[in-house]
């Protein structure tokens, strides 16, 4: 990946992706949001706010911009990562909407994060449930409950598009960091997204996902390639975790690390679910 940090990104510019769905960029690029978060607007009258974002006021001044008057049914959520919803109470000050999606949440996990801490300020007016919907210019944005990024993540469908927040993303896979972070249920909701028919998928970072099945089918395949590849590597002699990321993520970034560590230990614990493989201590061997 070229350091998004260095690449001339549109901040803070409202682009058109297509009738009724905008977006803003954020200006916080790192090795894990690319060049940043992708704040979307849908509805045209009547607009929502989907991944308000950091609480960055040039952005949030180019989200009020961008909305430009117009009433605001809610401002939504897919997680409660700092690089998707700190904005929303600021933004809702402003425009007076309720802040809708997914639940609170906030957590440490084992260890500093790799990616982004969590937001303990989001409050919700309203938590959708898995199905639940509501009219945004008289078209439902319905959401999508896809835990294993983490346990409260949502995706939302709105008109064929899929907002799939950091479940599925364009440009990079997707961390999953314990003890939030839960292989299995990645895994489950990848599945659940491949039987859905969704024409295109548009990310909280990264570009659109325009063969969202193909591309679903692929990212199973990455995950069942790792997980063989970390059974062969604790089936050779016990190992630590940063053993094994060594081996199985050669000449890897090392700010990535990090987060390869907190993959590979997600998929250590699914196999110590299915009785695959065992914790002696910080040592991990195959059963």
């Amino acid at each position: 990946m070229a350091d998004a940090a260095t690449v001339d990104a549109r901040y803070a510019k409202l682009e058109q992706l297509e009738p009724g769905i905008a977006r803003v960029l954020a200006h916080n690029p790192s090795a894990f949001t690319y060049y940043g978060t992708q704040t979307y607007l849908i509805g045209m009258s009547e607009v929502a706010v989907i991944d308000p974002g950091p609480d960055l006021p040039e952005h949030i001044d180019a989200l009020e911009k961008a909305i430009g008057g117009r009433p605001v049914a809610a401002i939504v959520c897919t997680h409660t990562h700092r690089d998707h919803s700190p904005a929303a109470k600021p933004l809702a000050e402003r425009t007076g909407a309720p802040i809708i999606g997914c639940a609170p949440l906030a957590l440490e996990t084992v260890g500093p994060r790799a990616d982004a801490a969590f937001d303990g300020d989001y409050g919700p007016d309203r938590v959708l449930a898995d199905g639940e919907n509501l009219a945004v210019d008289g078209e439902p944005l319905i959401a999508v409950a896809t835990p294993g990024h983490t346990s409260n993540h949502l995706c939302f469908a709105y008109r064929g598009g899929l907002f799939s927040g950091d479940h599925v993303m364009g440009w990079s896979t997707t961390v999953v960091v314990p003890p939030d972070g839960d292989m299995a249920a990645y895994m489950r909701s990848l599945d659940k997204l491949r039987r859905r028919d969704d024409r295109v998928y548009y990310p909280a970072h990264g570009p659109a996902v325009t063969n969202p099945q193909q591309y679903v089918r692929h990212l199973v395949g990455h995950r069942m390639h790792r997980e063989k590849q970390i059974l062969a590597l604790v089936a050779e002699r016990p190992r630590i975790i940063s053993d094994i990321v060594a081996n199985a993520y050669p000449a890897l970034d090392p700010r990535l690390v990090p987060a390869a560590g907190g993959s590979v230990y997600a998929h250590l614990l699914d196999l110590e679910r299915r009785g695959l493989v065992e914790q002696q201590q910080d040592i991990w061997k195959a059963v």
